[in-house]
């Protein structure tokens, strides 16, 4: 059984989030929220956000048992951006983008093995 929780439009960059994804993969939702929160950046406090709200999504929504959960996949989009200006000489100016993100992680449980 599979849960799923997405966050959208945060202010910060894919860019940023991307390196975090690939160390939590596969990593129980307690440990990975834990490891997050040594990380001191920012990118680190939004996926500990998500992965959390997947992993209350499945203790209440679905009963599933906070033990037996793992880290499917997470995935960063890229969302809209803002256009803000940048004066420069000349009396010129250039357009900055501000980059939005959508986060979106799956919890899947893990199965015991059959005994036969």
């Amino acid at each position: 059984m599979e849960t799923t929780a997405y966050i959208k439009y945060l202010r910060i960059s894919p860019k940023k989030i991307k390196p975090l994804v690939s160390l939590l993969v596969g990593m129980q939702p307690s440990q990975a929220i834990e490891k997050l929160l040594f990380d001191g950046s920012k990118g680190a406090k939004f996926l500990a956000d998500a992965i959390s709200s997947a992993f209350a999504n499945a203790k209440n929504n679905l009963k599933l048992d906070p033990n037996k959960l793992k880290i499917k996949t997470i995935e960063v989009f890229k969302g809209p951006f803002f256009k803000r200006w940048q004066p420069v000489s000349r009396g010129m100016a250039h357009q900055i983008k501000k980059r939005t993100t959508h986060i979106k992680v799956i919890l899947e449980e893990i199965k015991s093995p059959d005994k036969k």
